[in-house]
């Protein structure tokens, strides 16, 4: 076929061709479109990686290590995405060396038995593994104790102490099988410095997994291209052929990738991209603006889309939105527009001129109340986030027995979808949540509430000698109506009424402590924060991408968060399925 027949399809420019129903409209990753495929290369290898997270650089290792030249793009002018914003926890299970060593007895096969057993569920009746894909976890569960073994011949330290339960999600109900990857001697993209030396080797953190993988991968001669924003994927004709390359933008400059071999979407997911992720809940508007990773690393779902303009299939949207997990989350600091749980930046950190503020640690909601954008209470401040399944949360367990969800107490776990349910004005998404708190509340969870702690320049926290002061002044973008001084005055008023009676008559709040009485006071965003991306494109055992027909998108891979098909929070399965598409990756015949 001639050169000037052939096309590039983009990721933002053929949405909408790809989705019969036209669900997405002007994502947030558009580029200028190229109406033919490039008449020359300004950069070749044989294996192209977009993305240099937990599964780019993995991917990328393998890929290389199995005898393929590589390039690895990443858009941020740093490398490492999410993962290195992590906590450093990786589930990875099956047999490992960790756990032989601690006695636990593991198999590939439990493994797949237990992420795929329809019968566990939550206490709130979801379930955790009954939509996961079966090829999907069969390869994960096969991998899961080689990739254990190739994470530590490639500088990976884990914490040497038995597997336990700590930061897993979805991860089993057999055995443990969480590890935790030492923090070491590598600076923290939270702070910009070293961990104590006292607490290197038994701290756990995502700069302990990605800054041996990134050290191995350039050992490994992989060309790193800090960036270099993927827009678009060329492949051989509109609707069929082989992929060949990726279209980049560079500081504005366009640069073409051809790839010999495979084009592997290591791109981490969807969550920061609003038009994106409201297919799966129209809730998710534009106040959850705190995304987990940010402002280190996006999750713009440009992977998705570019995939998904050249017919390539998302799969298992039930894990998006079912209730279980931490694809939604209580913040875990307030009056920070970045207030994720296991995430606090420090004014040391590279990106705190974006983050702005690092946010107040809360400890047990006792020494705030939670108001709506109309200074009402919605819920128990304490309740907590939806869960997940780990080692021996159902017990006793039988796998596959209709009395494993029998046995299970029911516990609605509706803090978040209380705190999404909106004012009843027909908006979809819920709006800001405030934590409001006073003087003597800052003092008894010894919080300084000035910046850097909280960001009054961004909108994200207010300041005032009165209640009724405090309402007036929360004006910001996503606060859409006023909040009535007079409204948040009756709520505070009516709170200090059950302090007294020690009895919440309106959520049932364990014996509310305090009084919220004495100026000044304070309003702090408390809005939920969106985590994890559940939802991403087919895949095959292989890690190759499958379109809508059903068949394989030659020369195209996806891994971790961009891959769809399985439930389980994080960094295993990153690893593992980044491996996985870089060893079958570097296996395809080289393309003409």
């Amino acid at each position: 076929m001639a050169i000037d027949r052939r096309r590039v399809l983009f990721g933002g420019g053929s949405v909408a061709a790809a989705l019969a129903a036209g669900a997405v409209a002007a994502p947030q990753t558009e580029a200028a479109p190229a109406p033919h495929l490039p008449t020359k290369w300004d950069r070749t290898a044989d294996v192209v990686v977009v993305g240099s997270g937990a599964s780019g650089f993995p991917a990328s290792i393998a890929a290389r290590e199995s005898g393929s030249s590589v390039i690895l793009v990443e858009a941020q002018p740093h490398t490492g995405g999410h993962g290195t914003c992590s906590g450093g926890n990786v589930p990875l299970g099956g047999g490992t060396s960790f756990q032989k060593k601690y006695g636990i007895v593991d198999s590939p096969d439990l493994v797949f038995r237990d992420l795929t057993d329809w019968s566990v569920v939550e206490p709130n009746g979801f379930p955790d593994y009954r939509y996961n894909d079966r090829e999907v976890i069969r390869a994960f569960a096969d991998h899961s104790p080689i990739v254990f073994e190739w994470l530590i011949a490639h500088g990976v330290v884990f914490v040497d102490q038995k597997p336990d339960t700590l930061g897993g999600g979805s991860v089993g109900n057999s055995v443990p099988r969480e590890n935790h990857a030492a923090v070491m001697d590598w600076p923290m993209v939270q702070t910009g410095g070293q961990a104590d030396p006292s607490v290197r080797k038994t701290m756990s953190s995502g700069n302990g997994l990605i800054r041996p993988l990134e050290a191995a991968a350039a050992k490994a001669s992989v060309q790193v291209l800090v960036e270099h924003k993927m827009t678009g994927l060329y492949r051989e004709h509109p609707d069929s052929g082989r992929i060949i390359g990726i279209a980049v933008d560079n500081d504005g400059k366009k640069v073409n990738i051809r790839a010999k071999k495979a084009v592997i979407l290591a791109t981490g997911g969807s969550s920061t991209n609003v038009n994106f992720r409201r297919m799966f809940d129209p809730r998710v508007t534009e106040e959850y603006c705190g995304i987990a990773g940010q402002p280190w690393s996006n999750q713009d779902a440009s992977g998705e889309l570019a995939a998904m303009a050249v017919g390539a299939s998302l799969w298992g949207a039930y894990n998006q939105t079912g209730e279980f997990g931490s694809g939604l989350t209580k913040p875990g600091q307030i009056g920070t527009q970045y207030g994720y749980v296991n995430l606090k930046w420090m004014p040391g950190s590279k990106v705190f001129d974006k983050a702005r503020a690092s946010g107040l640690t809360v400890r047990d909601w006792q020494n705030v109340a939670l108001v709506n954008m109309l200074g009402q209470r919605f819920y128990d401040e304490t309740a907590r986030q939806f869960t997940s399944n780990n080692y021996g949360n159902v017990d006793p367990y039988t796998y596959g027995s209709y009395l494993n969800a029998k046995n299970i107490k029911y516990d609605p776990n509706n803090w978040i979808n209380a705190a999404m349910q909106g004012i009843g004005d027909g908006v979809n998404g819920g709006g800001p949540i405030w934590a409001i708190f006073d003087a003597d509340a800052a003092a008894r969870e010894k919080w300084d509430p000035k910046p850097p702690n909280l960001d009054f320049a961004g909108g994200f926290a207010f300041q005032a000698d009165t209640l009724a002061d405090l309402a007036k002044k929360i004006v910001m973008k996503y606060q859409r109506l006023p909040m009535p001084p007079q409204a948040l005055e009756e709520t505070v008023a009516r709170y200090n009424g059950f302090v007294d009676s020690g009895k919440d008559e309106d959520f049932g709040k364990p014996k509310p402590l305090y009084k919220i009485a004495k100026a000044p006071f304070f309003a702090a965003w408390s809005t939920p924060v969106i985590h994890d991306t559940r939802v991403g494109l087919r895949i095959n055992g292989k890690g190759q991408v499958i379109d809508m027909n059903g068949t394989v998108i030659a020369g195209l891979y996806s891994c971790g968060e961009t891959a769809g098909g399985f439930s389980q929070h994080g960094l295993a399965r990153a690893t593992c399925q980044g491996y996985i598409a870089g060893m079958s990756a570097a296996g395809e015949k080289l393309g003409a």
